[in-house]
């Protein structure tokens, strides 16, 4: 099954949810309404778009519709996957061209980080590159453990040091072994314990600095793992660590999971935070690259 059949497939909740709003609002409806624009309005909101970007996708709606005379509902969701497809376009381009390049990998418990992190070191490695791990989060229970499982499917070696270190040193330790063995990619696993704003500012904050000495020309991506399947409450875990993380861009797990896969436009419209990767199953390889025009196109049902 190729990449966008399974993003197809993984998004099927999301757009059956909005497919059958869609079809019922505009049934027996020969133009376009303020009721009806009110109506797109609440169904965007309920897959979790966010009002801000709810309300800009409506006000452009309006215009297309407009211009284009759309009166069907096949008509509203051609221009809706055209309008989504720009509000997501920019920033999603991951350059990994030093070597070795360096990803640090940030996230809260249970929102599937490790996971997301070892399915990258695979697709990764299928592109041709070596790949090294660091297990940089150390104060959480197994952490290293569950890394190392996802190193051996992903056929990537790792670097770990015991339980509670200092994850910077991990980090040190993942570099010189990285440029001892060649690597053309460094993925560290670092802490995302937000009850601990302060503390986590300081470890990140050292962890930049060991980077910026050890690696100062490299290509460098700070990634935010966030659950779908939470909605607003994963927006409001990227504003807190935009706060304290210099995060460059979004892995959003679980899409397969839930039908508010609208919350990928309030990540991007509001936070201007771009989603680079999705995940759309279980699957080692089901963590895929992400792309603005095939996420609108599954959205909005164009197979």
């Amino acid at each position: 099954m190729g990449l966008f059949q399974r993003l197809f497939g993984g998004m099927k909740k999301t757009r059956d949810s909005l497919d059958g709003a869609i079809d019922a609002a505009m049934e027996g409806s020969d133009e376009l309404s303020e009721d009806l624009y009110d109506e797109l309005e609440e169904i965007l909101l309920l897959s979790d778009t966010g009002m801000r970007t709810a309300l800009e996708i409506i006000d452009q709606l309006r215009e297309r519709a407009k211009k284009q005379k759309i009166r069907k509902a096949s008509g509203v969701k051609a221009a809706l996957r055209e309008i989504v497809a720009e509000l997501l376009s920019g920033g999603e381009e991951v350059d990994m061209i030093t070597m070795p390049a360096i990803i640090l990998v940030i996230g809260v418990n249970g929102v599937g980080k490790t996971t997301s992190i070892g399915k990258l070191a695979a697709l990764y490695r299928n592109e041709g590159k070596k790949v090294l791990l660091g297990a940089a989060d150390t104060f959480r229970a197994a952490a290293i453990e569950q890394l190392e499982i996802w190193a051996g499917r992903a056929g990537v070696d790792m670097v770990k040091h015991r339980e509670g270190a200092d994850p910077a040193a991990v980090v040190y330790d993942t570099i010189q072994a990285g440029k001892s063995r060649n690597v053309d990619l460094i993925i560290c696993d670092t802490a995302g314990r937000l009850h601990n704003k302060k503390h986590l500012m300081d470890e990140l904050g050292k962890i930049y600095r060991i980077i910026d000495r050890e690696l100062p020309y490299s290509d460098r991506e700070v990634l935010l793992v966030l659950d779908a399947t939470t909605g607003q409450n994963a927006v409001s875990q990227a504003k807190e660590f935009q706060g304290i993380a210099e995060v460059t861009g979004i892995i959003l797990t679980k899409l397969d999971g839930t039908a508010k896969g609208g919350v990928v436009l309030n990540i991007k419209n509001e936070l201007q935070i771009p989603v680079k990767f999705i995940g759309v199953g279980e699957k080692i390889d089901d963590l895929q690259p992400f792309r603005a025009k095939d996420f609108a196109d599954a959205m909005f049902g164009e197979e």
